[in-house]
C-alpha cells in the first residue's frame, strides 16, 4: 500500500523535544514501513522518516497567517499533482489540506488529537466527498466533533519497546509530574500533594512562552522549587523520561481541563509506574484499576498516594500494552482503511 502521512509544519517529525503529535506521526510512519507499506511523509523542515520525506513550511508555532496560507497552497499543489500515487492519505495536519482530494477516490483518514471545531466538520461534510473517515484519540475527543461524517476512536500510542519496566520501587520513591508547565496541567496541585504526603516531586516539562502561563510558572511554581523536595528537571528527552518515570512511585496527572488523551500516562504505565489522575476528559478511558487510580480532587489524590503502591507494576505495563501498543494501533488505522474501502 502507498501511504501519504501529513503533519503541520511548526515542529519537526520526529520532534527534538516537545511535540507529542509529531512523535506519533513518526511512529506511524516507521511502523507502516515495517509492515511493508510505502510511505511518504509531508511535514515541516528537519523532518524525516526511513523512506520518502517532502518538506514544506516553516517550523515556528507563532508563524503568521500569511505563512500558514502558503503552507495550505503548497499542500494543495502537492495533492493535486500526486493524488493518484497513493492508496491512503492519513492527515494529522489541518483539515483544509484535504480539499483538493475531498471527493477523490483515494482513501482519507483525518486524525484529531485535540478538541474538534464542529463548524469545520459540518462545512466539510456538506461538500461532495468520498472515502473520508474522521478519527480522534479518545471517545471524549470524538464527542467534541462527531456532528457529521463517519467517526471512529483510535487511541494514541507509544513504542513500548523503548520503555523499560521497573518492577519494584520503594514506598518513599519520588512522585513524578511530566508535561507542559501550563496552569491547566495542574503542576501546582502536584506540588501540594507532594508536600502533604512528604514525598519528593520530580517535575519534567517545558515552560510555556504564553504570557499567562509564563507568569504562572514564575509566580506560582518557581518559588516552590527548592531542588530538594520539589525538583525541576527541565524538558526531558526519551531516555530521561524512561529513567525518571521508571523510578517514580506514581505519575501525578492533576489536570484542570478535559485532556483529549495524555500520552504521558501511557509512557508512565510502560515503565510500570501507575497513574493518579483527575477524572477529566479521556482519563476514565486510559486509566483503569490495573494501571492507576482516578480521583476527583487534591484531597483524594493525597489519599491515593498512600495506596498506589498496591498496584502491581508488571501488570500495569502489561495491561497498558494490550490496549495502546504501536503495532495494535497502527493496524487499527489500516483496518479502518480496509473497511472504508469495501
Amino acid at each position: 500500500m502507498r501511504i501519504l502521512l501529513i503533519m503541520d509544519p511548526g515542529i519537526s517529525v520526529p520532534p527534538k523535544d516537545y511535540g507529542g503529535h509529531e512523535r506519533l506521526v513518526y511512529l506511524f510512519a516507521e511502523e507502516y514501513i515495517r509492515l511493508g507499506h510505502e510511505v511518504t511523509l509531508l511535514a515541516g523542515p528537519d523532518s524525516h522518516c526511513s523512506e520518502n520525506t517532502v518538506i514544506f513550511g516553516v517550523n515556528d508555532l507563532e508563524r503568521s497567517k500569511r505563512q500558514r496560507l502558503k503552507e495550505v497552497m503548497f499542500s494543495w499543489k502537492y495533492l493535486l499533482k500526486h493524488k493518484n500515487e497513493f492508496d491512503l492519505i492519513h492527515n494529522f495536519g489541518r483539515l483544509i489540506y484535504l480539499i483538493p482530494v475531498l471527493n477523490h477516490r483515494v482513501n482519507k483518514i483525518m486524525t484529531y488529537g485535540r478538541p474538534v471545531a464542529k463548524r469545520g466538520i459540518k462545512v466539510f461534510n456538506r461538500l461532495p466527498n468520498c472515502n473520508l473517515v474522521f478519527t480522534a484519540c479518545s471517545n471524549y475527543c470524538v464527542s467534541t466533533g462527531n456532528v457529521a461524517g463517519k467517526w471512529e476512536t483510535v487511541y494514541n500510542t507509544i513504542d513500548f519497546s523503548q520503555y523499560q519496566l521497573n518492577k519494584n520501587v520503594s514506598d518513599t520513591a519520588p512522585l513524578m509530574f511530566l508535561g507542559r508547565l501550563d496552569k491547566i496541567k495542574g503542576v501546582h496541585t502536584a506540588i501540594r500533594v507532594a508536600q502533604e504526603t512528604g514525598h519528593r516531586l520530580l517535575i519534567g516539562g517545558n515552560v510555556s512562552h504564553t504570557e499567562d502561563n509564563y507568569h504562572y510558572f514564575k509566580n506560582e511554581i518557581e518559588p516552590q522549587i527548592d531542588g530538594k523536595q520539589i525538583v525541576y528537571l527541565g524538558p526531558l528527552n526519551d531516555e530521561q523520561k524512561n529513567k525518571h518515570l521508571g523510578e517514580a512511585k506514581a505519575l501525578l496527572f492533576p489536570i484542570e481541563w478535559d485532556e483529549p488523551f495524555g500520552m504521558v500516562m501511557i509512557e508512565a504505565m510502560a515503565c510500570g509506574t501507575p497513574v493518579i489522575a483527575f477524572r477529566r476528559g479521556s482519563v476514565p478511558e486510559v486509566v483503569d484499576a490495573e494501571t492507576g487510580i482516578i480521583v476527583d480532587n487534591a484531597e483524594q489524590m493525597v489519599s491515593a498516594v498512600q495506596v498506589v503502591g498496591n498496584i502491581d507494576r508488571a501488570i500495569c505495563r502489561k495491561s497498558a500494552k494490550t490496549r495502546f501498543d504501536l503495532d495494535l494501533i497502527a493496524k487499527q488505522y489500516l483496518t479502518i482503511f480496509k473497511s472504508n474501502d469495501q
